[in-house]
């Protein structure tokens, strides 16, 4: 049997075309719908690409899915995820596009709890799973009461956001007050025209052309290092899956640098509690914190592929090769990370040359997909390995500058 598997992403991350790398390894054809200046779409593993409008965002989803007629749809994003949801409710229910997304997500009525932080976490806590205590807030006034109850520090977070946004927190009623505005109300249309010329996102004008207010949760801080599941799901059972701890992040709420594979018990758990009790299909992720006992706490539910499920760490450590075996049985996981350090190619680099996890960690990088590596040093502003390197007095670091004249066998 073969397997075509459909990425289906929004925005333009690295990560996209890793598990991309990892479908195809794995046996399947690969294919995409992303935007025309995502990575992925280059990626020497990925097969066709169907353009990603932002204007149009079912409409292209649809013609991608129709051209593509692929076996599997994976979700890299959350706004992916959340137009497929919406896809499904326009399809009539014995149409091959419903069957086909029902099959690559679980049952689509069931995103509307796993994409609100209040509900997956308030599910997450009647399964047993350890949750800091959320509650949704409505207005200010309501701010005020659950600030009572949760105390101080809080985090404030809406749902449908990712990579750090959307997240504040709050030492005070002031900065809950003004956190809580910001997070709850739209921009101006004039900021979100703004803002969609300054990123180049013409997402930004949807959100001027119909500005919609979010729901927000706040959240009581725990204190401790982050952690993390990265899973694939079939039919509400767990058939791959990495845990680990954040070693180095990007800043209070940002992505991991640094991360380090762990067996624990506690995340396996929650990841099959989870998985099972909204029977889930394809690649997820969970966050957690694990604090100063070693206890880990859920923070909240990514319903999509995540920068960590891109490592292969060997049989049922895979998650492509996982969910690729669930419809082409045989699929072969790839060869095994040989470190459980990993550093993600380039952020640690850029934030500190001189890190000791440069020296004895494993480096991601994608020294098998040229214009993919080629991506990584072009979102990091730094030199690509077509371009002359410059000395380490101009401002490359000097592990960096090592590594790319040494090529693959540096990790």
């Amino acid at each position: 049997m073969s397997c075509k598997v459909l990425m289906s992403t929004t925005v333009g991350w690295i990560s996209t075309a890793r598990h991309a790398a990892g479908f195809a390894l794995s046996g399947c054809r690969v294919e995409c719908v992303a935007p025309a200046d995502a990575p992925v779409r280059s990626s020497r593993y990925t097969s066709a690409w169907y353009p990603y409008r932002p204007l149009a965002g079912l409409a292209s989803l649809r013609s991608a899915i129709r051209s593509a007629k692929p076996d599997l749809i994976v979700s890299c994003d959350d706004r992916a995820t959340e137009f497929l949801v919406r896809l499904h409710e326009a399809e009539p229910d014995n149409s091959r596009i419903a069957q086909l997304i029902s099959r690559s997500l679980g049952p689509p009525e069931q995103y509307a709890q796993v994409m609100s932080r209040d509900h997956s976490l308030r599910a997450a806590r009647m399964l047993g799973v350890r949750t800091p205590e959320t509650l949704p807030v409505g207005s200010e006034t309501a701010l005020d009461e659950c600030l009572k109850l949760i105390g101080f520090p809080a985090v404030l977070k809406t749902d449908g956001s990712w990579g750090g946004e959307g997240v504040a927190i709050a030492r005070d009623e002031q900065e809950a007050h003004s956190a809580f505005r910001r997070l709850a109300y739209p921009p101006s249309r004039l900021r979100s025209v703004a803002r969609a010329v300054r990123r180049q996102d013409a997402h930004w004008l949807l959100s001027a052309l119909a500005p919609q207010r979010r729901s927000v949760t706040v959240q009581r801080l725990v204190y401790g290092r982050p952690a993390a599941s990265g899973f694939a799901a079939w039919e509400g059972e767990v058939v791959s899956a990495v845990y680990y701890d954040v070693l180095k992040a990007d800043g209070p709420m940002g992505p991991p640098l640094v991360i380090r594979r762990t067996d624990c018990a506690e995340i396996a758990d929650a990841t099959r509690r989870i998985a099972k009790h909204f029977r889930l299909s394809g690649l997820h992720g969970l966050d957690f914190i694990r604090d100063e006992a070693g206890h880990v706490h859920l923070l909240e539910v990514n319903p999509r592929a995540t920068q960590g499920g891109t490592l292969p760490f060997g049989s049922g450590r895979d998650l492509a090769a996982g969910l690729a075996s669930c419809v082409m049985p045989g699929a072969q996981p790839r060869p095994a990370i040989p470190n459980d350090t990993v550093t993600f190619f380039p952020q640690e680099w850029l934030h500190n040359p001189e890190s000791t996890y440069l020296e004895h960690s494993y480096h991601n990088v994608p020294w098998d997909d040229p214009r993919i590596l080629r991506a990584c040093l072009q979102h990091a502003h730094v030199p690509s390995p077509a371009e002359p390197l410059q000395s380490p007095d101009a401002g490359v670091p000097v592990p960096f500058a090592r590594t790319l004249s040494q090529g693959p066998n540096c990790a």
